[in-house]
């Protein structure tokens, strides 16, 4: 603890003497000791300081009372006057004015030496100083031994968070990740510290204002961001893990007792209903979604990076006692926003085992494709039933039925392939597709002829459009390259 001027006047060895008024307190800290013969010494004060003179240049009453003055414009601790050199006595027109504006004035007895007192101040100075750091060090200890004894973030905020008297938050991208006190999103009456994880993920660690720290707020958000760094990195190996899990469950080559066991494996309980919450991304965008941390509304769920050629997908599979889908997909939707990325959340029906985990996630993908920001399944998919079936070969059967079409746009430029979309989209009406694509009826009802003489299929029967329906489905859920 520093120094006082209490703790100096009462020092027998020191024999000094308070001359301030009882007004005048003496308990403010003493930073150093400053010994001066200028009859302004204010450039050179910093505040906190003891000025120690001999009064060699304050021959005159306004002298003295100017020092006075310039001392307390400073913000020194107070004066300390050596008496016995160029005065017999502090000068009372100094202890007036120093009473005045209640600046703390001892008088030093000859036989005390200035460097005995400035000796004294700085040992003080020097032991809080060392005190502190070994507080600081066993406060070091403490944060890593909570975070690696197996308790994590969690824990170290709970250590932080009493070492600075205060709450303690950590955010990602604007969501939270850890907090002292769950789900007290920060505001204006909290303090943002950028943390450092090496990658651009906007993560800040926050104290709730007032707040103590006497150095160990750096040393926790170091430690913070090397855990937040290696988080992402185990959180993106899972998902690497359980997406190859699922789309071998997807695929059809994992099935029966050992598709339950992998699941098992992943904490998902193939004997409960699951459903899944399906999203799709390319590039960079997708690699910041595959490591993104999961809003709490989703702690429970598993998300599964999938990767097949072109096609990037992140898969959440959530139990069905965790809540609405539709809440959940929308809490999933704002954190892609928080994270800048546009995209669309499908959400697939709830279902057990494995082959109803292959239909959610084929529900999900269809529903998607509506591109609104959430899309809840409205009812069992009959295109999502057929994919999820291994023994229906439908991408081969699209292709086959389709290829001709793609192949004919492809070489001439044209648009049978959208024209079809467009009929059975409107419902076989020809007006109506004329009207959507601006042609003429007539161009209409011949690429409807170049569709049926290209693929053997008649839009206008039944049965037929049927089939070509199925197979713009398939082409549309199946993944890119696959037909």
């Amino acid at each position: 603890m520093a120094l006082t001027l209490a703790d100096l006047v009462v020092n027998p060895a020191l024999n000094l003497k308070s001359l301030g008024s009882n007004r005048t307190p003496l308990t403010a800290s003493i930073d150093w000791v400053a010994v001066t013969e200028l009859d302004n010494p204010q450039p050179f004060l910093s505040g906190g300081e003891l000025v120690l003179t001999t009064g060699a240049r304050l021959v005159t009453v306004d002298a003295q009372r100017s020092f006075v003055r310039q001392i307390r414009r400073a913000g020194a601790a107070g004066i300390g006057f050596g008496i016995g050199f160029e005065h017999d006595v502090v000068p009372p027109a100094l202890v007036a004015e120093s009473n005045r504006w209640g600046v703390p004035v001892v008088e030093v007895p000859y036989v005390t030496p200035f460097i005995v007192i400035g000796k004294l101040v700085a040992d003080s100075r020097s032991a809080d100083h060392y005190a502190k750091l070994e507080r600081l060090l066993r406060q070091h200890q403490v944060l890593a031994r909570a975070l690696l004894s197996g308790g994590g973030l969690p824990a170290l905020l709970h250590k932080l968070a009493g070492m600075t008297a205060t709450d303690v938050a950590i955010t990602q991208y604007g969501t939270e990740l850890f907090s002292s006190t769950p789900h007290a999103m920060p505001d204006d009456d909290w303090h943002a510290v950028a943390l450092a994880t090496g990658k651009r993920d906007a993560s800040t660690l926050w104290l709730r204002k007032p707040f103590t720290d006497d150095g160990i707020v750096d040393y926790a958000r170091g430690l913070i961001g090397i855990e937040l760094n290696n988080l992402m990195q185990r959180r993106t190996t899972a998902r690497h893990i359980a997406g190859q899990v699922l789309a071998d469950i997807v695929h059809g080559t994992l099935e029966g007792a050992d598709a339950a066991a992998r699941l098992q494996n992943l904490q998902i309980n193939p004997a409960a209903k699951n459903s899944v919450l399906l999203v799709q991304g390319t590039g960079t965008a997708f690699a910041t979604l595959a490591s993104m941390s999961l809003p709490h509304e989703l702690e429970g769920a598993v998300a599964a990076v999938v990767n097949d050629g072109e096609a990037h997908e992140l898969a959440v599979v959530v139990p069905a006692q965790a809540g609405d889908p539709g809440a959940l997909g929308r809490a999933l939707s704002r954190q892609m926003t928080d994270v800048g990325i546009t995209g669309s959340v499908g959400i697939g029906g709830a279902y057990s085992q494995a082959n109803g985990l292959r239909w959610s996630y084929f529900e999900a993908r269809e529903a998607a494709s509506r591109g609104l920001d959430v899309n809840v399944p409205e009812r069992l998919s009959l295109t999502s039933l057929l994919l999820a079936s291994g023994d229906v070969p439908m991408a081969d059967m699209a292709a086959e039925a389709l290829g001709p079409l793609v192949a004919f746009d492809q070489a001439h430029g044209a648009e049978l392939v959208h024209t079809l979309e467009a009929y059975l989209r409107l419902n076989g009406s020809v007006a109506s597709v004329a009207e959507a694509l601006t042609l003429h009826r007539n161009t209409v009802r011949y690429r409807l002829t170049q569709i049926a003489e290209l693929t053997g299929y008649d839009p206008a029967v039944t049965a037929d459009r049927v089939q070509l329906w199925l197979a713009l489905a398939v082409r549309r859920l199946a993944k890119p390259g696959a037909l």
